[in-house]
């Protein structure tokens, strides 16, 4: 018997951290709705030491490599980052032109509450929202309940995308 509740145990705890991580759409999915089936080569974009010192004043903690990937074509780049909400990381893709974000998607969402900001009414905050001198958005996202370290994490995420878009120019 107690072996039974042991067993049921378990397998209730490993449902419940399966239901948490949702991925909605693959990255090379992303890249295909972003570039109408027409994926550019991938580029990189090297984290100098410069570039990592702001890196780091917009995540909070040090960039977590020494290159990011991006794909650019037509004036346009888009990016994919992971950064953690409260306890696992969001996966999102970021789409930037003429300094401006033009699209946002969340692409694999991980933690058990704040799933929320995967919705288009959440995201279209982020549509034409630029990065200040001061490294901030030009804008206010009006976070949802329960959600505040996730919609941080998407807001840190959406800077640093316009960043290296910048920086990105640059090179």
């Amino acid at each position: 018997m107690q072996v039974t509740a042991v067993l049921l145990l378990v397998a209730m705890m490993v449902a419940t951290s399966a239901q948490a991580i949702e991925q909605y759409l693959k990255p090379e999915q992303f890249l295909a709705e972003v570039f109408a089936d027409n994926a550019p080569k991938q580029e990189v974009l090297w984290v100098t030491k410069d570039v990592a010192k702001q890196a780091e004043k917009i995540l909070g903690h040090a960039p977590n490599q020494l290159r990011q990937r991006y794909w650019k074509s037509n004036g346009k780049t888009a990016w994919i980052f992971d950064e953690v909400g409260k306890e696992e990381p969001i996966t999102a893709g970021f789409v930037v032109s003429d300094g401006k974000i033009v699209q946002v998607r969340v692409l694999t969402y991980r933690e058990s509450r704040g799933g929320e900001v995967r919705y288009p009414a959440f995201l279209k905050q982020y549509q034409g929202a630029e990065l200040q001198i001061d490294q901030h958005l030009n804008r206010n996202i009006d976070g949802i309940s329960g959600a505040t370290l996730s919609v941080n994490a998407m807001n840190r995420m959406a800077r640093l995308a316009l960043y290296f878009d910048r920086m990105s120019r640059v090179e």
